[in-house]
């Protein structure tokens, strides 16, 4: 499953913004196209505020980064590369192509000047992600002006300077200044690799895309009942469990796969684990019933040890994942020996499905983990739950406000509006699905720590991945990056603006569908166009 994801209405503490985060905003000059947002420019997510003059600058060709008075020294290079990048997109947009030479030098943009005031590498949760942009600086004029709290987010508002160039080959920038905070801190995508691989590159792909919408945490999905990909150094038969030899993730790949930006890791368990016994057949109750996982066998608690250990050297992130949704605990009292442990123990089904999470939390905060435990867990047990439980709400409306109000955190992604692979949802009821809907007290929405567009796997492939995303988990991107009073009231407000999104990610080389409504030859959630037309009518 592919899951994409500070007001005074949102005060929490932040998931982590990515190192490529090209924050789309573009000058209107799209002859015919509706939605334009604040102040006449085209800007997706809506930042708290943005302001501009009716005064153009040119990108000189020569574009250069400095960091004049920062205190972040980028001895490991990784503002230097994330320039790069930046300079790529900006080059095959081909707004550096003109001459310059010839026009008043004083309306020629230079470089831009980034100020972070952080000395720290570190990306992590709780970090301030709020920062300003100014076209140009007040203080040197033929720059622009960024400041930031943590280097991560430099090029996410570079992608903002790009952005506000036109198409042609002279670059022109629109004067303006920008003031970013982050509505919600976690905006989540989640890819499910178990259900059908997908190929490094694919994901690299996946992640810079959602920096253009300022998506900050992957949730990686990684194993389920149908193949188990990762390499598990304290238990290298596990990935026995993958479907080939070739599709399978090193521990090297998932640290690139960190890639500026923080990553959820999913171990689910105990249920949706018969690929682990590929490896390790012990794992099972027997043979003939493979999940969920063996609860009477120490190896298994060892084994989830292992993994998490491993995780814990690669996935930085506070949270892990532990899954322990859609458990059906028949296999336990239908296998003699899980059966008779359950008697010896005074247990039955649910009380043993309570043991088994209970168990793989502690294994996880004994690793320095915080948890994400999908809501089962909670509508069974929630008050015997570590207090360092995030629940995660899916199955429907109602779960948050409860989870809340019982003091545990939540991030809220319900299958009915916020997941892709539902392909009859609509890109508008992912832009109108409100996370914080009946929660009223301010202290109880700060426990709503963010959102996530979920897509699940069974139907998605290298093949489709983009256009299953992308447009519809850019419209729930703005709900959750947003300040709520800036947000549409109608989500055909900003069909015109998401339109226009959509084309920049097309031209950034990245898939998205277009905003199509649902025909006898299309569906909302993977659609194609519907005539020969410009990008920006579709």
């Amino acid at each position: 499953m592919w899951v994409l994801g500070v007001t005074e209405r949102r005060v929490m503490g932040a998931f982590w913004v990515l190192n490529l985060v090209l924050f789309l905003v573009q000058v209107v000059g799209i002859k015919g196209a509706h939605g334009i947002g604040e102040h006449g420019v085209r800007i997706w997510p809506m930042p708290l505020s943005v302001s501009h003059s009716h005064k153009s600058l040119y990108v000189g060709k020569d574009f250069k980064i400095m960091s004049q008075g920062s205190k972040y020294k980028d001895a490991s290079g990784i503002l230097k590369d994330g320039f790069s990048r930046f300079l790529a997109v900006v080059k095959g947009a081909h707004v550096v192509d003109g001459d310059t030479s010839k026009l008043d030098q004083s309306r020629v943009l230079q470089g831009l000047n980034v100020f972070i005031s952080s000395t720290k590498d570190e990306l992590q949760y709780g970090i301030d992600e709020s920062y300003k942009l100014l076209v140009p600086s007040p203080d040197k004029p033929t720059y622009a002006h960024l400041e930031l709290n943590v280097h991560e987010h430099y090029v996410l508002a570079c992608g903002l300077l790009v952005a506000t160039m036109h198409r042609q080959f002279m670059g022109l920038c629109m004067v303006f200044r920008l003031d970013i905070e982050p509505a919600m801190p976690i905006q989540l995508q989640f890819p499910d690799t178990s259900r059908h691989y997908q190929p490094l590159p694919i994901i690299k792909n996946v992640i810079d895309s959602m920096a253009y919408a300022k998506l900050n945490v992957l949730h990686w999905h990684i194993v389920d009942t149908q193949s188990f990909p990762l390499e598990i150094p304290s238990y290298p038969k596990l990935w026995d469990g993958a479907y080939s030899t070739s599709e399978r993730y090193t521990m090297a790949d998932a640290a690139e796969i960190k890639r500026g930006i923080n990553v959820l890791a999913e171990l689910d368990v105990p249920g949706h684990a018969l690929s682990w016994g590929k490896g390790y057949p012990s794992l099972w109750p027997s043979k003939d019933c493979q999940e969920p996982l063996d609860v009477s066998n120490e190896f298994t608690f060892k084994v989830i040890d292992g993994i998490l250990s491993d995780f814990s050297k690669v996935f930085k992130y506070k949270f892990v994942h532990l899954g322990g949704d859609e458990v059906n605990t028949s296999c336990w009292t239908l296998t003699p020996h899980v059966s008779k442990w359950l008697k010896e123990h005074s247990m039955n089904e649910s009380q043993a499905y309570q043991y088994f999470v209970l168990q793989a939390q502690k294994i996880a905060l004994l690793h320095g983990y915080e948890i994400v435990n999908w809501e089962e867990t909670f509508n069974n047990f929630g008050n015997k739950l570590s207090p360092k439980t995030v629940v995660h709400n899916w199955l429907g409306g109602g779960v948050a406000q409860r989870v809340v109000a019982a003091g545990l955190r939540c991030i809220v992604s319900n299958q009915d509006k916020w997941y892709l692979d539902h392909l009859d949802t609509t890109w508008e009821q992912f832009y109108m699905n409100e996370p914080l809907t009946n929660i009223t007290k301010s202290e109880q929405q700060k426990l709503v720590i963010g959102g996530e567009v979920c897509m699940w796997g069974e139907t998605v492939d290298a093949s489709d991945i983009q256009q299953t995303i992308w447009p519809r988990a850019a419209a729930a991107a703005e709900r959750l990056w947003t300040p709520y009073d800036k947000l549409a009231k109608e989500a055909k407000q900003v069909t015109g603006r998401l339109a226009h999104f959509r084309c920049l990610l097309n031209q950034r080389g990245i898939a998205a569908a277009p905003l199509a409504a649902d025909t006898p030859l299309t569906q909302p959630g993977r659609s194609a166009p519907l005539e020969p037309g410009s990008c920006y009518l579709q």
